[in-house]
């Protein structure tokens, strides 16, 4: 059985892929698994230094990397090669910081020496999505693999180029045999690997639907895992927010990557006070967006990655508008080869409405309009989704107090909610549990281990005072 890789701007077959043999599968595994054993052991000091020449090698070639991505899955040039550089951000991030956030850390007791001590697990199981088909995987490898993990990557179908250019390039830096495997198998096989002895965790990056299955399986095999699922972020702007920052932020926010991105803007709640004057600002600034090929630079708007996918969006607008939202701009499949869809924004949007209770993935902003301060974080709130969101206003002191009350793995005030390496990133509610990035998520894959060494100085110290 093959599977195959679409240009979405074309429609065209760009490459086939045979899906791997059970046989292929289990030598990718054992040698993961065997790989683990020596990885292992290896200094931070090596570990960081081929990590370092990765990094290099993917600046050196982010346009052919870039390019890969953009003729599978449909991203603007300039966007493909932003991800790979971020990728080489994050593996020298992680280069260089594994060792500090791995360190024993001591713990005054009653022991003579006692500790906290970080252990790989062994192999690490990453299920990946397409839409940011190289970031999704190193900000996982990066932080695993410096804290002792191999890993098996399962990727989405549609970017299988992708999933085996990743492991060429571990392989081509340096990397041991093993280290960072790939396999071609259906999301139907998935299952079956979670299951099987050789993985230790499990790391997803999907829907929330992939999610449940995930959890479900992973529950059953006692593996530990991680889940970062969809979102359906909100994007407030108060009476006082600076509207011609939050409306060119709000294009860029929602339309980035054709808004195909788990961490989009989606769910524009504007005070009422405000809202005209922002909607105007905010299609004046989309009108400028540029679609076209995502191989030709001056391209902002490319194609979604798959037919079925704008479909979807589609209905959700039409489901809506027939519900009484308004089209304010777009709002319909562009004509000719390939899935492209017209940057749209639409008001009117209702919490009962398919734009604002479902996640659109695609090029499409939903408004609703808040009475206050007040509707707008319960507006907020009112969805099943929590994974990141933007507030608007000039009172940082009065934005900082909102924040708590905000409903939601990342909270950006005044700017643009993205995933940093050097801050923890995940979600909550359906948008999944677990963190990636910084200190938090290189210690998601280790044994906390508590080390204790006696004799004990002093046995009466641990027992609780009567006072």
């Amino acid at each position: 059985m093959n599977i195959q890789s679409i240009n979405p701007a074309t429609e065209e077959i760009v490459e086939s892929f045979e899906l791997y043999s059970s046989a292929q599968i289990d030598e990718a595994l054992a040698s993961a698994h065997t790989a683990f054993r020596a990885w292992r052991e290896t200094n931070f000091a090596l570990r960081s230094a081929l990590f370092q020449r990765i990094a290099t090698y993917l600046r050196a070639h982010k346009t052919a990397l870039g390019r890969m991505a953009s003729l599978e899955m449909g991203k603007p040039l300039s966007e493909s090669e932003a991800e790979v550089e971020k990728c080489a951000w994050s593996c020298e991030y992680y280069a260089e910081n594994a060792e500090h956030f791995l360190e024993d850390e001591k713990i005054a007791t009653n022991a003579t020496d006692s500790y906290v001590s970080y252990q790989p697990l062994g192999v690490v199981l990453a299920l990946m999505p397409w839409n940011f088909p190289f970031w999704q995987v190193f900000r996982f490898a990066a932080p695993a693999l410096m804290a002792g993990n191999t890993a098996v990557l399962k990727h989405a179908s549609n970017v299988s180029r992708c999933a085996l250019e990743i492991e060429r390039v571990f392989r081509e830096c340096g990397f041991p045999e093993g280290v960072f495997r790939t396999v071609l198998v259906p999301g139907a096989e998935t299952g079956k690997l979670i299951a099987d002895h050789r993985i230790a965790a499990v790391t997803l990056t999907g829907s929330e639907e992939a999610g449940i299955a995930v959890a479900s399986t992973s529950g059953q095999h006692l593996k530990k895992h991680v889940l970062e699922l969809g979102g359906s972020d909100y994007f407030i702007v108060l009476e006082d927010a600076d509207l011609d920052a939050a409306a060119q932020t709000a294009v860029r926010s929602r339309f980035q990557n054709t808004g195909q991105s788990c961490i989009a803007a989606k769910r524009f709640i504007i005070v009422e006070a405000v809202a005209e004057a922002f909607e105007h600002k905010f299609v004046e600034a989309a009108a400028t967006l540029r679609v076209g090929n995502p191989l030709q630079r001056e391209t902002q708007i490319g194609p979604m990655a798959r037919g079925d996918l704008r479909a979807t969006l589609d209905k959700q607008v039409q489901s809506s508008v027939n519900m009484g939202a308004k089209i304010l701009f777009g709002g319909r499949p562009l004509d000719g080869r390939g899935y492209f869809y017209a940057p749209t924004i639409v008001t009117h949007v209702t919490p009962e409405m398919p734009l604002f209770y479902e996640e659109t993935f695609g090029p499409v902003a939903a408004i609703t309009h808040a009475r206050d301060t007040d509707h707008a974080i319960e507006l907020a709130n009112t969805s099943k989704f929590g994974l990141g969101g933007n507030l608007w206003t000039r009172n940082v002191d009065r934005a900082r107090a909102l924040a708590r009350r905000l409903e939601s793995g990342s909270t950006f005030l005044n700017g643009m909610t993205a995933s940093d390496p050097r801050l923890p990133f995940g979600g909550i509610k359906h948008s999944g549990y677990g963190r990636e990035l910084s200190v938090f998520g290189i210690r998601e894959f280790v044994n906390i281990q508590t080390v204790w060494i006696g004799p004990a100085l002093d046995t009466t110290s641990a027992l609780p005072r009567s006072e």
